[in-house]
């Protein structure tokens, strides 16, 4: 008799824990019971979710969610930090699947999310082989046609439990029709705690919507080869890499995932860093990327990386995407994406290095040099101000 209360104790323990992991999660919405005829179960479910019980179904299974896995060999470079894009395709991964949810939560036509833009990411801190990437999605603001995610990445290092903030992205998505891929839907509204967060929001998408527009025809230059290029010249480090998109690459609607092309963008980006420092490098942010359109299962992308700034101690390196439909001869090659990426050189040790200095040749290079000095000091102003002490 003992051990049968035994076990039923420890069949309870086990029970209320995995009830508390489901809460925390996102994964165990109102009306969602365990298995099992323990009423003491169902009361440490009320618990730990607590208020979230009381929040509208829309609101509740839908606009939070967190995902995670642990990071392999395969996801880091040779240092063993994890790979800039790697995380990036987790943060568009987790912000697709919110917002597709989100966007046929009402009864209607079906869709799926694709994503617009992500605006300017910073890499807090490096994560590891061996460490557990969290990472946790919600939806923030709802206009009529675009969602907005946030999205924190959290590290955990399973042998000491020590956990650290690693980045912070926020991404816009469209829902698309699943019977016409061209057709832009309406999104379900959002409830609001406070009024004040959808007026910010709404400054939020006005501000991201014009960015968007002046971007999109901005960088309509391709990146040329140039034969035996000096060294810390532009030529000496640009980098292309052409990509068959295949099945493996593409959502049900085939057109390419977003994390698909980050996570290449950043490769390429990741050569030119290389290439002209020669040391290791690290993603230290991202600035605003910008999908100008979508890219068809069978097209063969063209990445091109190219060094546009040197600071003392980071890269500014400008990644086009250009989409070449070979099967559908209707169709001639397009820009389908453009982002800048930020990169810092490291020691074995994992200290930053100076970076050698860029030298600008032609005309365009040295305007483009220009603007992303003015982009740098802008960056490098804005986080003195959120440094400084509040008066």
């Amino acid at each position: 008799m003992k051990l049968l209360v035994k076990a039923l104790c420890l069949r309870e323990l086990r029970r209320q824990a995995a009830t508390r992991r489901l809460a925390a999660t996102g994964r165990l919405v109102a009306g969602q019971k365990l298995t099992g005829p323990r009423e003491g179960c169902w009361a440490s479910i009320h618990q730990a979710v607590g208020t979230r019980m009381h929040l509208p179904q829309s609101q509740l299974g839908f606009t939070t969610m967190v995902t995670g896995r642990i990071m392999r060999p395969d996801d880091a470079n040779v240092a063993g930090n994890v790979h800039g894009g790697t995380i990036l395709k987790m943060i568009e991964e987790a912000g697709a699947i919110i917002s597709t949810r989100h966007c046929n939560s009402q009864n209607g036509e079906r869709c799926v999310a694709a994503l617009a833009r992500v605006e300017r990411t910073d890499f807090l801190s490096p994560m590891c082989i061996g460490e557990v990437a969290h990472v946790s999605a919600e939806i923030t603001y709802a206009s009529k046609h675009s969602v907005e995610v946030q999205v924190h990445v959290t590290s955990e290092n399973i042998l000491t439990g020590t956990k650290k903030l690693t980045n912070k992205a926020t991404l816009w998505y469209v829902p698309l029709s699943l019977k016409n891929v061209d057709k832009v839907l309406e999104v379900p509204p959002v409830v609001y705690s406070r009024q004040e967060q959808e007026e910010e929001g709404r400054k939020r998408y006005e501000a991201q919507k014009l960015e968007r527009m002046e971007t999109k025809w901005r960088n309509g230059d391709i990146v040329q080869p140039v034969l035996n290029p000096e060294p810390n010249t532009v030529s000496y480090s640009q980098s292309s890499l052409i990509h068959l998109v295949g099945p493996s690459d593409c959502t049900l609607h085939g057109f390419v995932h977003g994390g698909v092309t980050m996570k290449l963008m950043d490769e390429v980006a990741g050569i030119v860093a290389a290439r002209h420092c020669k040391t290791n490098i690290v993603t230290a942010s991202v600035d605003a990327i910008n999908f100008h359109d979508k890219i068809r299962k069978g097209c063969v992308i063209t990445i091109s990386g190219r060094m546009t700034f040197t600071s003392n101690k980071s890269m500014e390196i400008e990644v086009l995407v250009d989409a070449d439909p070979v099967v559908d001869n209707s169709q001639k090659r397009y820009r389908a994406a453009s982002a800048f990426f930020t990169y810092v050189s490291l020691s074995q040790e994992g200290k930053p290095l100076p970076v050698p200095q860029l030298v600008p040749e032609t005309e365009d290079e040295k305007k483009r040099f220009e603007e992303g000095k003015g982009r740098y000091l802008q960056m490098k102003a804005k986080r003195q101000g959120q440094t400084e002490p509040q008066a």
